[in-house]
């Protein structure tokens, strides 16, 4: 969802123009049924020809990486460069990883919620980590009889726990491209480095100190520092 990058976009806004993107069934984009990496990706090859971008950097960070590796995979003449943000080219148990909050968020949208403390303290109970439920609380918007309601899609989503978990595909980018990889997270593995070259190979990793898999909030400031290095 692009408001968990707002602070990211500002700061970009002064060296780049900056498109930051909710994918389909997040924030203010549309829900559909239709749901994996290969529509992801037509999803943002039809935003760019629509604002007549040829070719842009591509961030993307979780499954938002996972849709710029096949964004890059399978549009290659349209990423100039590829930056991922801690998330390998493989398949992931999201069920496993994930199934807390999918039940927490299930929970939240079959509710009736008056306040964000509210629903704070709802999620508290499947997602104790203060800072992840800052995170999927961006989800909550304000309803005409001012109540919250969530803006992602979770009924759709909870049945594409294995598309979203799936390896992305297409043909090897040659691009220069950057995996940060959050010290303190496990989804970025040494032993994932062949498989990485083996999709792109010119990939770098960046490890991220004092950071988990929230890299971009945990450490924005050598989240930042990595991306100059990597673009100027």
């Amino acid at each position: 969802m692009s408001d968990n990058w707002r602070t990211h976009a500002r700061y970009w806004s002064g060296h780049y123009e900056v498109h930051a993107i909710d994918q389909r069934n997040h924030g203010k984009s549309f829900h559909s049924e239709y749901f994996n990496y290969n529509l992801l990706a037509a999803d943002v090859i039809a935003y760019m020809d629509h604002h007549n971008m040829e070719q842009a950097v591509v961030l993307g960070h979780s499954m938002g990486g996972k849709t710029a590796m096949t964004l890059a995979l399978q549009y290659p003449a349209r990423v100039s460069k590829l930056i991922v943000a801690d998330i390998a080219p493989k398949v992931y148990d999201v069920n496993s990883k994930f199934s807390n909050i999918i039940t927490g968020l299930l929970q939240l949208a079959s509710s009736t919620l008056f306040s964000r403390a509210e629903a704070d303290a709802q999620l508290a109970t499947y997602v104790p980590e203060m800072g992840v439920r800052q995170f999927l609380l961006k989800n909550l918007a304000w309803t005409e009889d001012r109540t919250l309601k969530l803006r992602c899609n979770i009924e759709v989503l909870q049945h594409r726990l294995q598309q979203i978990g799936a390896q992305p595909s297409g043909t090897a980018y040659e691009g220069e491209t950057l995996f940060l990889a959050g010290e303190n997270s496990d989804y970025i593995l040494p032993s994932d480095m062949d498989g990485m070259l083996s999709f792109f190979p010119k990939a770098t990793v960046t490890w991220i100190e004092n950071a988990g898999h929230w890299l971009h909030a945990e450490n924005p400031k050598a989240f930042t520092a990595a991306l100059h290095t990597f673009l100027d």
